[in-house]
């Protein structure tokens, strides 16, 4: 059994902006969520939108997840818990939370060597066929509810979860104080990806960006220097660590060769299923090539990175819509200008 706040009356049932099938929304009335004995309700307050929501709702599916029945998008959560399952402090009802959107199973060998992230039995907001959080309630298991201080807002706390992408790209790419690193995209994803290898101490962090107004923005977000992939060569930068946060095959080919011997490269970004690797340049220098998917245990650094101002998530966001306008903020993209939106409940 749960147990209900005192200090609010839940609701039998609540609003959901639902993803019917490919290009269509609606809103519909669901029950809302009790929690089982490990988990907390959470009344959502602001859900950020992801490009994989973008992909979803457009295209019906990413790789091997298909939308092929109703699903309730969005993954980056911000809320209150207001009821806890019977195995969490009852201490908890009132918290203001970021959620991290993943349920691992815990006991197999990836989440025993403590990979969760690659747990195959991961349950995660928003992937076919567990909803996410465009909905008045969610509820995940109590430690993936992490508390958040009031110098932190309900938008920004959404936002740990893109903050998380960027910082567990960070240590994968291995950055240490006075790294130099080459990040491929100055959009959401490369521009928290900037701020976050600031963080970790880079000394040199450049950005590669074709749009001149995104190269500006990178700049205003802490990168050293910025290049025109269209007109600069990156082939004699010779830096620690290459990111990828564009998904585009030429930039993943032009920054591998920006990387010295022993250096990292790490791919954020969705592009093409398959990409002809320089095998020459990888073997003579030793180089190590790693993908991201998703992270493990971020949000404390994430929750400390945004609380002392270290990273700008709050003017990073440029569009903000209701529950009634989902549609809209999935389209937002389609905006010049827009960078990254939310939805408010």
């Amino acid at each position: 059994m749960s147990r209900i706040t005192t200090h609010e009356d839940v609701p039998r049932t609540m609003r959901a902006s639902v993803l019917v099938t490919k290009g269509q929304i609606r809103l519909e009335e669901r029950p809302v969520p009790r929690p089982a004995a490990d988990e907390v309700l959470v009344k959502v307050a602001s859900v950020g939108v992801c490009g994989s929501d973008v992909h979803y709702y457009r295209e019906g599916r990413i790789g091997e997840f298909v939308v092929d029945a109703p699903i309730v998008l969005g993954h980056e959560v911000s809320g209150r818990i207001v009821a806890v399952g019977a195995n969490v402090p009852e201490a908890r009802i009132g918290e203001r939370v970021a959620i991290e959107p993943q349920r691992p199973c815990r006991v197999c060998a990836q989440c025993a060597a403590g990979r969760y992230n690659l747990c195959p039995d991961m349950e995660f907001y928003a992937t076919p066929p567990v909803d996410g959080a465009f909905q008045e309630y969610v509820t995940i298991q109590g430690p993936f509810a992490h508390p958040v201080p009031d110098a932190v807002s309900d938008d920004v706390a959404a936002l740990l979860e893109p903050l998380s992408v960027g910082i567990w790209a960070g240590r994968k790419a291995e950055l240490a104080p006075g790294s130099r690193v080459l990040i491929a995209g100055a959009g959401p994803i490369g521009v928290i990806a900037a701020q976050s290898a600031k963080a970790f101490g880079a000394a040199e962090v450049i950005v590669s960006d074709p749009v001149p107004e995104r190269r500006a923005m990178a700049e205003r977000y802490g990168a050293t220097a910025t290049l025109d992939p269209a007109a600069d060569s990156v082939a004699e930068l010779g830096v620690d660590a290459f990111i990828d946060c564009s998904g585009a095959t030429p930039a993943v080919l032009s920054g591998i060769t920006a990387v010295r011997g022993a250096g990292t490269v790490v791919l954020v970004g969705m592009g093409a299923d398959d990409v002809p690797l320089p095998v020459p340049v990888i073997q003579n220098r030793e180089l190590k090539i790693t993908g991201v998917f998703r992270y493990t245990d971020t949000w404390p650094t994430a929750t400390h990175l945004a609380a002392t101002g270290q990273v700008d998530l709050a003017s990073l966001v440029t569009g903000r819509f209701d529950l009634d306008h989902v549609e809209d903020a999935l389209n937002a993209d389609l905006t010049p200008g827009s960078l990254k939106t939310v939805v408010y409940l």
